[in-house]
C-alpha cells in the first residue's frame, strides 16, 4: 500500500520538510533521516511532549507504539513464513521510534516473544516490551480464557525466559476468565509484581467498572480494548482511563480484520495524500493524550506507514470535521 506523500496544510513536518518529502524519503529507506533523528524517535519525550506518556506514572514511551501479533503464521499460529523478515520488521520499528511493543504469550503461541527476543536482545536503553497472559490456544484463531492463578504464575515465568527478561515492565491479563474470580486472577499478578517479576499491570477488553474493581486489588497502568476511528464500543472505557490517566492500547487501531470502510473518510485521507489507516492513526492520537495506538503489521513498507502517521498535523477544523465524520460512520 504506498503512499505517494504527506500534502496536508501544515507547513512543516521533520526538519522543516514537507510531508511529502518526509514520506517519500521514509518509504525509500531514508536511512540519513533516521540516523540524525534515531535518538529523539528512540528516547521518549518530555511529560509536556503529546508525543510521549508514562505508563503507571514512571515508565515513558513514545505514544505510537507496534502490536507484534501480526508477525506469527497465519490464524496468529506459529512461526512466520518469512521468519527473518519478522526480525527486520522488528528492528524497524525499533529503529523508527517505537519503544513499546506488545505481545502476549498466546500469539504463536510463545514464538512471538521468541522473535521479539532473537531479533532485539540485549534490549536497547528504554524499550518497553508489554506481554499479556491468560488466553489459551487450542488452535489457529481458537482463544479460550484461563485465569487461574497457577496457570498465571506458570506465564509469567516462562514470558520472563522467552523474553530474556528479569523483570516485565506491562504484564496484562489477556482476559477475565468468567470461570475465575477476578480477584483470583489478578492476586497471582499482584504476588509476581511484589516478587519484582512485573512492574506494571494491565487489562484487557474492559468495562470501566471492570476496571474499578480491579483497582482494588492492584494499580491498573493500563488497558487494552478494541477501539477505532470507526469502531468505539469502548469510549466509555477511554473516558475512564482518561479521568484516572491510566494508559488506553487500543488494539485493531485500524480496523484489525474488518478493516475500515468509509467512503466519506477515504475521501478526506486522499484529499491530505494519506491512507485512511494512517488517518485513522492520527485520529487516535488526537483523539486522546492516554491513548497508546499499538499498531502492527508484517510488513516493512506498512510499518513505514504506520509510523509516519504521527506526522500528521491538521487544524483544529479540519479535526472538526473528520469526528463528524468519523461519528456518522461507526458501528462500534
Amino acid at each position: 500500500m504506498k503512499n505517494p506523500g504527506f500534502e496536508t496544510n501544515s507547513d512543516r513536518v521533520c526538519n522543516r520538510m514537507t510531508r511529502r518529502l518526509f514520506l517519500r524519503a521514509t518509504l525509500a529507506g531514508g536511512a540519513s533521516l533516521l540516523a540524525c533523528r534515531a535518538a529523539s524517535l528512540f528516547a521518549a519525550a518530555s511529560g509536556s511532549d503529546d508525543s510521549s506518556f508514562s505508563i503507571g506514572g514512571d515508565l515513558p514511551v513514545n505514544r505510537l507504539g507496534f502490536g507484534a501479533m501480526r508477525l506469527t503464521g497465519e490464524g496468529i499460529w506459529g512461526w512466520p513464513p518469512d521468519r527473518e523478515n519478522a526480525l527486520k520488521v522488528l528492528r524497524r520499528a525499533v529503529e523508527l521510534g517505537a519503544n513499546l511493543i506488545d505481545t502476549a504469550d498466546a500469539y504463536g503461541p510463545e514464538t512471538d516473544e521468541l522473535l521479539i527476543a532473537e531479533a532485539l536482545y540485549p534490549y536497547p536503553k528504554g524499550l518497553v516490551i508489554a506481554t499479556k497472559g491468560g488466553n489459551t490456544r487450542p488452535g489457529p484463531d481458537q482463544w479460550v480464557p484461563d485465569g487461574r492463578p497457577e496457570y498465571l504464575r506458570q506465564c509469567i515465568d516462562k514470558s520472563l525466559k522467552r523474553l530474556k527478561l528479569e523483570r516485565i515492565d506491562l504484564y496484562q491479563l489477556h482476559r477475565i476468565d468468567p470461570k475465575v474470580p477476578m480477584e483470583d486472577s489478578l492476586g497471582a499478578l499482584k504476588e509476581a509484581q511484589s516478587a519484582g517479576k512485573i512492574r506494571h499491570i494491565g487489562l484487557s477488553e474492559v468495562s470501566p467498572e471492570q476496571v474499578e474493581i480491579a483497582r482494588k486489588i492492584v494499580p491498573i497502568a493500563t488497558v487494552q480494548n478494541r477501539y477505532n476511528i470507526t469502531d468505539r464500543k469502548w469510549d466509555n472505557t477511554l473516558a475512564y482511563c482518561e479521568k484516572e490517566q491510566i494508559g488506553f492500547m487500543p488494539w485493531a487501531p485500524v480496523g484489525g480484520a474488518r478493516g475500515m470502510t468509509s467512503a466519506a473518510l477515504e475521501k478526506v485521507a486522499k484529499d491530505h495524500g494519506i491512507t485512511i489507516y494512517q488517518l485513522g492513526l492520527a485520529w487516535l492520537l488526537h483523539r486522546s493524550r492516554v491513548m497508546l495506538p499499538i499498531p502492527g503489521t508484517s510488513s516493512l513498507a506498512h510499518l513505514e506507514e504506520n509510523m509516519a502517521a504521527r506526522k500528521i498535523q491538521l487544524t483544529a477544523e479540519e479535526w472538526k470535521t473528520i469526528d463528524a465524520l468519523a461519528s456518522q460512520t461507526r458501528f462500534g
